[in-house]
């Protein structure tokens, strides 16, 4: 039997970084409308996703030229709104999809978290996923009090302290300690099962327990998204699914590979831990089409706002780019400044060798291709696309699946994802025909 995908939809994006106008997008409606994320919930029920995804940043992007000016104008990281009301709402519009929620460890409190996504559990049936990040971004930093941004190790080791007590505070109380006698008036029989945890670490002291009842899923699933060395080893302590970066050559298999050996040295197996590769589709039922929807991002965001978004990805400031440098220079001076030594920079000197030396003008044309998603959107019919995914989901292991990120069209392109490519995986037995749950876990088969 083969290896089903997992599947998963990013609306983080759907209204920013110039999607919101895409023909097909947005349809007589401004964001945040509830309405247009209550017909994406159905849409993506109907094609059996597990799950829909909410990434978030809490500060507008300031790293470009030191000022909010360009993403305020060309609404790059902005604006947002904080997810966990409206998925209360579109829960009771559903019954199987997950939901994806992020929040910071870098800024939020494990004690504060642990209670919401408890009762965003119980809200939504058993259906919450926690998108557990550490937060690259000044902006969102300077929010929260902070001057500068914590070292980028430490933000990952704050991170571990905070979900082990995440852990620790869901399994505080036994999920059969509740008894709720009307006759005796007992709520629970054995008090001292209730137990404190008396966490006193590094970065937090916490006494607990967490005084609400079990939520049905013990605990929402784990997913974590880090592609540093750092990071990876971050994913293996403790994520149930891990989101990577889908990227041209071998660079998916070693970020699989790196995994697996922080997996096993961590005790855990990497047989039960997924990793879901982010993806933008552009499906069609004529490849024609398809290609000419992809062309179109290359009118989304014009150099600004491309600038703008890429700055804040990195959390450098590209407009002190000088005339010419070197990938590998550049990269040393991002990791330098505590920001994210992945994406654009790192993109550019796997494929063209870190040694490369780049115009100022090279690199704003690559940025802008990576910022608008053209230079890595997959764009055919359905066959053409499922036989990506297919051989993507061999080459890395078969366990996991795709995070279908950032639609350029809101809902259009998730309507040609259900009706072309979702029946096609079915066809070819790489994909559910209904649901086995109502658990998310379970629809992820996580055993843990």
């Amino acid at each position: 039997m083969k290896a089903k995908m997992k599947l998963a939809i990013d609306m983080s994006w759907s209204h920013i970084q110039g999607r919101w106008r895409v023909p097909g997008a947005w349809t007589g409606r401004t964001f945040p409308n509830l309405d247009i994320f209550k017909e994406v919930v159905s849409i993506a029920e109907r094609g059996l996703f597990d799950l829909i995804f909410f990434g978030d940043s809490q500060g507008i992007p300031s790293t470009w030229r030191g000022n909010t000016d360009a993403a305020v104008k060309w609404g790059i990281g902005f604006p947002r709104q904080d997810m966990s009301p409206f998925i209360s709402v579109l829960a009771q519009f559903s019954k199987n999809i997950g939901f994806g929620l992020t929040y910071s460890t870098t800024f939020m409190h494990p004690f504060y978290t642990a209670r919401l996504l408890n009762s965003l559990d119980h809200i939504t049936g058993g259906r919450i996923a926690f998108n557990v990040v550490a937060s690259t971004r000044g902006a969102d930093a300077a929010n929260y009090g902070f001057d500068d941004l914590m070292e980028h190790g430490a933000r990952y080791d704050r991170m571990e302290e905070f979900i082990d007590i995440c852990k620790r505070l869901w399994a505080s109380v036994p999920p059969d300690a509740f008894v709720w006698d009307r006759e005796s008036g007992i709520a629970i029989e054995d008090p001292t099962r209730i137990k404190p945890i008396n966490h006193v670490g590094k970065y937090f002291k916490v006494k607990g327990p967490l005084a609400s009842v079990p939520s049905p899923q013990g605990r929402p699933v784990l997913i974590q998204a880090g592609g540093s060395p750092r990071g990876i080893k971050a994913s293996a302590n403790f994520a149930d699914y891990v989101f990577g970066q889908h990227s041209p050559g071998n660079r998916m298999a070693q970020h699989r590979a790196a995994l697996d050996a922080q997996l096993t040295a961590q005790g855990r197996d990497p047989a039960k831990v997924g990793i879901l590769w982010g993806m933008i589709l552009l499906v069609s039922d004529n490849e024609q089409e398809a290609i000419r929807r992809k062309e179109m991002l290359r009118t989304v965001m014009p150099f600004e706002a491309a600038a703008a978004f890429v700055s804040d990805r990195a959390g450098y400031d590209f407009s002190q780019l000088p005339a010419r440098f070197k990938l590998r220079e550049l990269n040393e001076e991002i990791a330098a400044k505590q920001a994210s030594p992945v994406g654009v920079v790192g993109k550019l000197a796997d494929e063209f060798g870190g040694e490369t030396e780049m115009t100022r003008e090279e690199f704003f044309d690559h940025a802008t291709k990576w910022a608008s998603g053209y230079d890595h959107a997959i764009a055919g019919t359905a066959a053409q696309v499922a036989d990506i995914l297919e051989e993507t989901f061999e080459a890395t292991g078969s366990r996991g699946g795709f995070m279908i990120g950032h639609p350029p069209a809101m809902p259009r392109d998730l309507l040609n994802v259900v009706d072309f490519l979702i029946p096609e995986l079915q066809r070819r037995g790489r994909f559910r025909t209904k649901y086995e749950s109502t658990l998310l876990k379970e629809n992820l088969a996580i055993e843990s």
